[in-house]
């Protein structure tokens, strides 16, 4: 059986990318975005979902947060994409609640090649430290529509953003570690179709 792994290298006027990502991981990870409150969602999202995640990240933080947050959310979404591979033998499907203290985010996950999100997060155009919330919603917006999965957040509940924002990103992590385990029952591509 063949690594799924894979290692990307993005480079724009904006952003300067390097990025390793397993799939078949511990949740080792080393998380360099520049961004404080956004590595510690990463990390808990490599770590929740047990993917192995080197990432080193040069971007116009000058600027805003959004290039570095959003262009992080192409690489991973493309990484896991090419580390998927023609998704043979995967569980495709996923999905559950994930507690963080007061908050509860509920996570589905179809690992479906149409990518599409809903995320239904009623947050406040606020910040968590310097992090801007909305920000969010950009990285799940480009990491499905790149990794080309279907995705559905809903925040439940909860009072404190960071225990929110923290349910989300270990909520994904989790349940998309689940969506891509292997089943030994299904050897073939998950589909009626054969092919996703």
């Amino acid at each position: 059986m063949s690594t799924r792994s894979f290692t990307i290298n993005r480079n724009t006027k904006e952003t300067q990318i390097a990025m390793t990502f397993s799939l078949d991981g511990s949740g080792k990870n080393q998380i360099q975005t520049g961004i404080p409150f956004f590595d510690h969602m990463l990390d808990l999202f490599s770590h929740h979902g047990l993917f192995d995640l080197s990432l080193q990240v040069k971007g116009d933080l000058d600027v805003d947060f959004h290039h570095t947050v959003e262009d992080v959310g192409i690489c991973m979404g493309q990484a896991f994409r090419e580390a998927i591979g023609d998704a043979k033998g995967i569980a495709r499907y996923a999905s559950g609640f994930l507690p963080m203290d007061e908050a509860l985010c509920q996570v589905a996950i179809d690992i479906s090649n149409r990518p599409h999100l809903d995320f239904n997060c009623a947050l406040p155009k606020s910040k968590v430290g310097s992090f801007d919330v909305e920000l969010t919603e950009e990285f799940f917006r480009a990491f499905v529509n790149n990794s080309r999965i279907t995705l559905h957040i809903d925040v439940v509940r909860g009072n404190n953003l960071h225990h929110v924002l923290e349910s989300c990103f270990k909520g994904v992590g989790f349940f998309l570690d689940k969506a891509s385990l292997f089943d030994a029952r299904k050897p073939a591509i998950p589909s009626t179709k054969g092919l996703l």
